[in-house]
């Protein structure tokens, strides 16, 4: 979460990647076991047949050739993983740090930005399994003045699955002007929840909740404060005692507010900024502020998101009506929706609590997250049954968006033709 200008670009570019994209040349590896679904969590023959039927065989040529040429003026560097039962790939590409030339790490350590929601929606559903939420209360029972007067009440589920018609936040000047000068110099300043929250005081809201589907990241700054209303404990003690502890994910962390570093080994993150003298040079933001906090603040690796999704998808987190949200995407329009634009969206809601429903042209269904911070773009996907779970990384130089350009390639070799639309 940023000034609305800034927020608004990762907001659009982790949706306009739609899915996966991106990376790598490198040696392929043995495949690694899949988790499998819990007793309880029952998938139906035609969920899994959509999700597996057309999948393509994996191509590591393919995957090679789609990332070629790095570093070059967008990215620096990049990384995939690719597991299951289907085939197993990883590789990089480009260079980790401009300055040594070094490799970019396999098993890097990135900044995850809004992949970091799928944490926090599985921690929200928990704690209604427990009945300490209840998803179809309103917010506003939970967090009493939290939210600006004159908000209509939204449940705990809108916030979850983007229909909760919550306002974009209203301009501020402490958060900048949305450009990589800015955010070089600001690059640790760090801001509470409650202050994004008050952004969208006497801002209208976007629709009536329940509606349509709105990706805003203010849903998720507020089930952060949610779960730590409920508990009495921080969000990064929740997410440490029930999914990064449980899972043995020693890599993940929710860094404290104003710890700006990233743990080694990983990859530098740049930005191409324009110096007094109105010379463009990189400058190194892997050290930076990790205040989105419940919205888009986590750290993690590849092989951790691997972990992680494949627990969750797999039934290992969630009993089984809690786990059902996972992939309940809502029968409703999609309103200026920076997520739900491929042509098999057609104009509807493609995300549920937590997770975002990519389908291929060939009829196979993916689920999964992106994200994206200053220097750092990431995604995890996974098909229903996990015969293939894709983890990717890049580094970009810029905040236009302009990695994307690395997708089509890889999306196609990965899962299948999804075709962008302006939506």
């Amino acid at each position: 979460m940023n000034h609305p200008a800034r927020l608004a670009r990762w907001t659009r570019l982790t949706g306009a990647c739609a899915l996966l994209g991106t990376l790598v040349a490198g040696a392929a590896i043995p495949a690694t076991g899949a988790f499998a679904a819990s007793p309880g969590v029952r998938q139906s023959p035609a969920a899994v047949s959509a999700a597996t039927g057309r999948l393509p065989v994996l191509d590591p040529a393919a995957l090679r050739a789609s990332i070629a040429g790095l570093p070059d003026g967008d990215v620096t560097g990049a990384l995939l993983r690719v597991t299951g039962s289907a085939g197993a790939w990883t590789g990089t590409s480009g260079v980790g740090d401009l300055t040594t030339g070094a490799p970019v790490p396999a098993d890097g350590h990135v900044r995850i930005g809004s992949v970091s929601k799928v944490f926090t929606a599985a921690v929200v559903l928990q704690l209604a399994a427990e009945r300490r939420v209840d998803l179809d209360a309103p917010v506003q029972r939970y967090l009493p003045r939290v939210l600006p007067t004159g908000l209509k009440p939204m449940t705990v589920r809108q916030l979850l699955n983007h229909t909760s018609g919550m306002p974009r936040p209203a301009a501020s000047p402490e958060f900048g002007d949305g450009s990589a000068e800015w955010f070089a110099v600001n690059r640790s300043a760090s801001f509470t929840p409650q202050r994004v929250v008050d952004l969208v005081k006497g801002q209208p809201m976007a629709f009536e909740p329940g509606t349509a589907q709105q990706y805003n990241g203010i849903n998720y700054f507020v089930a952060g404060m949610l779960v730590e209303r409920v508990t009495g404990h921080s969000f990064a003690h929740e997410v440490r005692a029930r999914l990064t502890g449980p899972l043995g994910l020693r890599d993940t962390q929710v860094p404290d507010a104003h710890d700006t570093r990233l743990p080694a080994p990983y990859s530098h993150g740049y930005l191409t900024v324009t110096g007094a003298d109105g010379t463009p040079a990189p400058v190194d933001v892997s050290r930076q502020s990790p205040w989105p906090w419940s919205e888009g603040g986590m750290i993690s690796t590849p092989s951790d998101l691997d972990r992680f999704l494949g627990a969750l998808i797999g039934g290992r987190l969630l009993p089984p009506a809690q786990q059902a949200e996972l992939f309940a995407v809502p029968d409703v329009p999609s309103y200026r929706n920076s997520q739900c634009r491929t042509a098999t969206d057609a104009g509807r809601a493609c995300m549920s609590a937590g997770l975002m429903r990519v389908k291929t042209e060939e009829g196979v269904v993916v689920w999964g997250k992106t994200g994206s911070r200053p220097g750092y773009t990431s995604g995890m996907f996974a098909t229903r049954d996990l015969s293939r779970r894709v983890v990717y990384a890049l580094n970009p130089r810029t905040l236009t968006g302009s990695e994307f350009r690395l997708i089509p390639a890889m999306v196609a070799a990965a899962f299948g033709t999804i075709t962008p639309t302006a939506n």
